[in-house]
This record gives structure tokens, C-alpha cells and sequence, in this order.
């Protein structure tokens, strides 16, 4: 395309869902609203009774608390903006705005694959060698596999932002999404992208695949060790320190799966929309539920925890 088409883009209009009625956005933002609070407050108490209960102080839960903050920075990147276009009549976004809403969704998205892997390794630990679990997972090597499964998101960010919006930018910035994912906004590109198209394929596929196969391995193994348990009891508490875990992976993994493996023709805008849905909203407000009512431990932390503070608020009063 001839340079005179190309613009200087100061900010981006986010289409987000517009082309519904009124009343719709409306009864929208009360749903999203409430999910965006049940999801801060059901991560943050994760974190609060994982911190304060002295007997959730194990690895599992450990990196439990690191997938809560993980759910947070992910909701605080994408909800707040798309609930303000839902009642808003301005839904413009500042060019820096949205290239800063990129990158943390591509970082908070690739540390989550990666600390689902880790999550994994510590279960198969766990369950495969019970006895050297204290010492294989002290605090170091626990730390040290935090800030391994959080480091890739820096340079994939980093490469795919600062790439993309390198870009000159065509007359139109309307961005058809309710946030700024790199697809629509690579549409919006005046230049040959078939380059970063080929590069952000394969580090979606690296990305998405490298944990993938590290939680196959890990369940592989740790089914093959819950088999040899004799008892039937012993196999049911084995499988279920794991099932909470597997049950997030699964949602994690089917819902990007769908949005971003599904073929172009049967990848229409809207129902990327709503397939984005999925795990910008809910899957995170499920993964403290998941946790809580599925894991005894957490339940009855949760339970301490309360009758402390009604205790507290007893004798003060």
C-alpha cells in the first residue's frame, strides 16, 4: 500500500459489542461487573487464607497463590476497559493504552501456561516420590520454578508488542474486539506482516504446546504411579490432590484452544468475542471456586479463617 495511505494512529476504537441493543450492554455489564468482583475477591481471599493459614503453607498452595495473582493482573488488564464500552459512549483507547493492554495480556497468558506446568511437576512430585517431596521442593527450587514459569511472558510480550506496533497503521482504528488482541489489530496494519503472522503462529504454538506436553508428562506418570496404589481409597486421595488442577488446565486449555486454533472460516468476530469470553471472564472467577470446593484443605482454612475474624469482631465488640 502507497504511503500517503498510511496514518499516524493516536488511539484505537474498540468496537467491543456495540451492535447489540441498549438494554443488552446493560444487563452485559451488571453480569460482567459481577463476575469481575467475585473473581478479585475469590483470588485475593485464595491468596489471603493461603498466606495466613499456617497449614496451607506447602508448594501446592504456594503456586496456588501465584495463579491467583496471575488471575487478577489478567482480569485488571482486560475487564475494567470492556465494562467502561459497555455503558460508555467513548470507547476510544490511547495507542500507548492499547499496546500496554497487549503486552500484559501476552504475559499474563504465557506465565499462566507455564505455571499450569509447574502446578503439574508438583503434583507428580507429590504423588510419585512422597517422601523426598519436603526436600525436592524446599523453598529455593519452589521460588525458582515461580520465576521460571513467569519469565517467558517478558520476552514474548516484549517481541510480539513491540513488533506489531512497529507497524504503520491504516486510516481506520476501529478495533473489532472488547480489548486490543493482536489479531484485530494486526488487521488494521498497512504493511506486510507475513512475517510476524509466521512468527506469532509458532510462538503461539510453542507456547501453548511446550507446558502442554510437560502436563502430559507429569499426568502421565502420575496416573501410571496411582495405578500401582492397591487400595481403592489410596487411589482416590491420590487423584484427588490433582483433579482441581486438571479441571482448571482443562478450562484453560479448551477455551484458547477454541479461540485461537479454531479455522478462519469458522472464526467469525463475534464468536471470537465470545469464545475470549471464556477465559478473559470466567474461566478466572471459576478457579478459586474449583479450588475451595473441590480441595478440603482450602475449605477448612476458609472455615478457620472466618471463625477467626467472627471471633475477633466478637470481642471487640
Amino acid at each position: 500500500m502507497a504511503a500517503e495511505n498510511w496514518t499516524r494512529v493516536s488511539e484505537f476504537v474498540l468496537i467491543s459489542f456495540s451492535s447489540l441493543p441498549t438494554e443488552i450492554q446493560s444487563l452485559l455489564f451488571l453480569t460482567f461487573l459481577t463476575i469481575y468482583l467475585v473473581t478479585l475477591m475469590g483470588n485475593s481471599l485464595i491468596i489471603l487464607v493461603t498466606l495466613a493459614d499456617p497449614m496451607l503453607h506447602s508448594p501446592m498452595y504456594f503456586f496456588l497463590r501465584n495463579l491467583s495473582f496471575l488471575e487478577i493482573g489478567f482480569n485488571l488488564v482486560i475487564v475494567p476497559k470492556m465494562l467502561g464500552t459497555l455503558i460508555a459512549r467513548d470507547t476510544t483507547i490511547s495507542f500507548t493504552g492499547c499496546a500496554a493492554q497487549m503486552y500484559f495480556f501476552f504475559f499474563f497468558g504465557v506465565a499462566e501456561c507455564f505455571l499450569l506446568a509447574t502446578m503439574a511437576y508438583d503434583r507428580y512430585v507429590a504423588i510419585c516420590s512422597p517422601l523426598h517431596y519436603p526436600v525436592l521442593m524446599n523453598q529455593r527450587t519452589r521460588a525458582k520454578l515461580a520465576a521460571a514459569s513467569w519469565f517467558p511472558g517478558f520476552p514474548v510480550a516484549t517481541v510480539q508488542t513491540t513488533w506489531l506496533f512497529s507497524f504503520p497503521f491504516c486510516a481506520t482504528n476501529k478495533v473489532n474486539h472488547f480489548f486490543c488482541d493482536s489479531p484485530p489489530v494486526l488487521r488494521l496494519v498497512c504493511a506486510d506482516t507475513a512475517q510476524f503472522e509466521i512468527y506469532a503462529i509458532v510462538g503461539t504454538i510453542l507456547v501453548v504446546m511446550i507446558p502442554c506436553l510437560l502436563i502430559l508428562c507429569s499426568y502421565t506418570r502420575i496416573a501410571a504411579a496411582i495405578l500401582q496404589i492397591p487400595s481403592a481409597k489410596g487411589k482416590h486421595k491420590a487423584f484427588s490432590t490433582c483433579s482441581s488442577h486438571l479441571l482448571v488446565v482443562s478450562l484453560f486449555y479448551v477455551s484458547s484452544s477454541l479461540t485461537y486454533f479454531r479455522p478462519k472460516s469458522n472464526n467469525s468476530p463475534e464468536s471470537k468475542k465470545l469464545l475470549s469470553l471464556s477465559y478473559t471472564v470466567v474461566t478466572p472467577m471459576l478457579n478459586p471456586i474449583i479450588y475451595s470446593l473441590r480441595n478440603n484443605e482450602v475449605k477448612n482454612a476458609l472455615s478457620r479463617t472466618f471463625q477467626k475474624v467472627l471471633t475477633l469482631r466478637s470481642h471487640n465488640l
